[in-house]
């Protein structure tokens, strides 16, 4: 593709996308497609000769675009929001038009700075502690990791990553039952064994509870274990509940534990003083990591995971061959030594373009106009005789289910729930996810996409009523 080519490809890209962010609510939120079906459409094998970019484009219309899920949809409410936004969008079509590839300082010099400076940007804006230093990861998942890894190599004087875990007693992990599958997915990666996670108790409000942690810490002691991490939770992913992070970082530094907070989606919400009553304790931690990919309109991939004591984690993660030595090395951040990765994307752009082109007061104001209407959707459910909340609603994700009067059997009530969630979700107009919260089957719904409106959930809210209320119920109570 010449210089030419790409100008007019990329200018018809450019009016696609505009066109696209204005009119992304007349598609159908998720496709009404079968597995395979898409790979049905696509050839065996690779083309032998180039293809123009007309076809191509055309292909992507045909074939690409009917099977996608419209993540920005205004009634986008399932899981967790994807960020996205004009200036951020911007910035990654910069990002990939240099190539850049930001290992090391010399490779990307103002990468490698502006992520530096990035970090401290976010560390104010959240409130977090001065001592905090922090770097750009590609998701909570690799944070999580990286903070068990450190955890490790720490506690065992960094002998594990040269002579493995032979001959060296049984460590264990805490995390709640409601905390995210990435702890379990890094437990079993780090080479702890997922018998050694313990999945401690959580009280009414599903948040972790302290005094059930420090028993279960007492009684690995009296077994011969060795208490070694605690990962606990600001805004779990079922139903956003807090865990009591002072209290429990109070309890890692009574037993030398390692504590990492999970605040992947709810800790943009510390953008806005009144709420930091969640992160009450944040300066007891070690870890620390949030998503700005998932709420604060910042393209994925981007998480901004924050560490106390630098050196540990370098120390955890640095290897250093011939060719990747260089004159500045004790003068910068080389963030290579601070992940998993050696390669890495320039993602610290579009934290910028984002942060400069909405300020942080137009942040707080978006995230506090979600929260609003997430209040007042909790306000709605509880109105309802036949709705019935199951989570406290500290944000904007609300967790209730459909449970007519004339309902009572918990099995029933499930299996009336999931066809509800089936029949909305199948409709096209409308997208949740479910949970299981005490063992009920449970309705997710955000509020958390740039094109969401208070009108959006108002109407989304009329359209799960209605389509609860006109449900046979008799085929549900009569097994």
């Amino acid at each position: 593709m010449t210089s030419t080519e790409f100008r007019k490809a990329a200018h018809e890209l450019v009016d696609w996308m505009a066109d696209y962010m204005d009119n992304v609510g007349t598609y159908p939120v998720k496709p009404n497609i079968n597995p395979g079906d898409i790979k049905a459409q696509l050839p065996h094998e690779a083309p032998e000769t180039s293809e123009d970019f007309e076809a191509i484009f055309s292909d992507f219309n045909k074939i690409i675009l009917p099977g996608m899920t419209h993540w920005q949809h205004p009634n986008f409410f399932a899981y967790f929001p994807s960020g996205t936004s004009g200036p951020s969008v911007l910035a990654e079509m910069l990002s990939s038009t240099m190539g850049a590839q930001c290992m090391i300082w010399l490779t990307s010099p103002a990468a490698e700075e502006l992520e530096e400076r990035m970090m401290v940007w976010l560390r104010g804006m959240l409130g977090l502690p001065d001592n905090f230093t922090g770097v750009i990861q590609d998701s909570s998942s690799s944070s999580t990791l990286v903070a068990l890894l450190t955890a490790r190599e720490v506690h065992s004087g960094y002998s594990i990553n040269q002579s493995g875990f032979e001959g060296k007693a049984r460590f264990r992990i805490y995390t709640s039952e409601q905390a995210h599958s990435s702890v379990d997915k890094g437990v079993k990666i780090a080479g702890f064994g997922i018998s050694n996670l313990v999945k401690v108790e959580v009280d009414k409000s599903f948040a972790m509870n302290a005094d059930a942690l420090e028993k279960a810490i007492e009684a690995d002691l009296k077994a011969g274990f060795i208490p070694l991490c605690v990962v606990s939770t600001i805004g779990t992913t079922s139903s956003t509940a807090v865990d009591p992070i002072k209290a429990i970082g109070l309890i890692c530094k009574k037993y030398k534990c390692w504590h990492h907070i999970d605040a992947s989606y709810s800790g943009t919400a510390l953008l806005i003083p009144a709420l930091r009553w969640m992160s009450d304790g944040v300066e007891l931690a070690d870890s620390f990591v949030f998503n700005p990919h998932k709420w604060m309109l910042t393209n994925f991939d981007c998480s901004a995971y924050f560490v106390k004591d630098k050196k540990a984690l370098t120390s955890t993660f640095s290897i250093l061959p011939e060719y990747l030595k260089t004159p500045q090395d004790h003068l910068v951040n080389n963030y290579r030594d601070w992940s998993i990765p050696l390669g890495r994307r320039f993602r610290a752009l579009k934290l910028w373009f984002v942060i400069r082109s909405y300020g942080v007061e137009g942040l707080k104001k978006i995230i506090g106009e979600h929260i609003s209407i997430g209040q007042w959707l909790k306000e709605e459910v509880d109105k309802e005789g036949d709705f019935e909340l199951l989570a406290p609603v500290p944000l904007n994700l609300v967790c209730f289910r459909y449970k007519p009067a004339n309902m009572i059997d918990e099995n029933q009530l499930n299996d009336l729930n999931q066809h509800l969630l089936e029949g909305l979700n199948s409709t096209g107009k409308i997208l949740l996810t479910q949970t299981k919260l005490q063992n009920k089957y449970t309705l997710r719904f955000v509020a958390g996409n740039n094109s969401t409106s208070k009108k959006v959930v108002e109407d989304s809210w009329s359209l799960i009523k209605s389509f609860a209320r006109g449900i046979n119920l008799s085929k549900f109570m009569n097994g």
